[in-house]
């Protein structure tokens, strides 16, 4: 499945998340762009899950109106992330398009 990260998750989770294809914002070139933006070209170009550490995007974004799931990670900290990566696999194999969920990283 084509996983999108956002500019805060952690590049290392990527290494937990096999055999699932995960791309960063920075790598295709997209950091500059608005998670509004991001949302639509990730979708547009074929990723199934966005993750995020914006905690705000749930009041940002109309997050009904794309088949994109998106998995929202309570922390920035790698460190913290690396102990929960079971909630965060979980969360991220069992998305479903146009799902939103948060997982709350200890």
């Amino acid at each position: 499945m084509p996983i999108l990260f956002d500019q805060g998750t952690p590049g290392p989770l990527r290494e937990f998340l096999n055999p699932h294809q995960v791309e960063t914002a920075f790598e295709r070139g997209w950091s500059t762009l608005s998670n509004g933006e991001l949302l639509a070209v990730g979708e547009q170009e074929g990723f199934e899950v966005f993750v995020t550490t914006d905690r705000n995007l749930r009041d940002q974004q109309n997050l009904g109106r794309g088949n994109i799931a998106i998995v929202v990670l309570s922390s920035t900290s790698w460190p913290r992330i690396q102990k929960a990566v079971t909630a965060v696999k979980q969360a991220i194999d069992t998305a479903l398009p146009g799902s939103f969920k948060e997982v709350d990283i200890p």
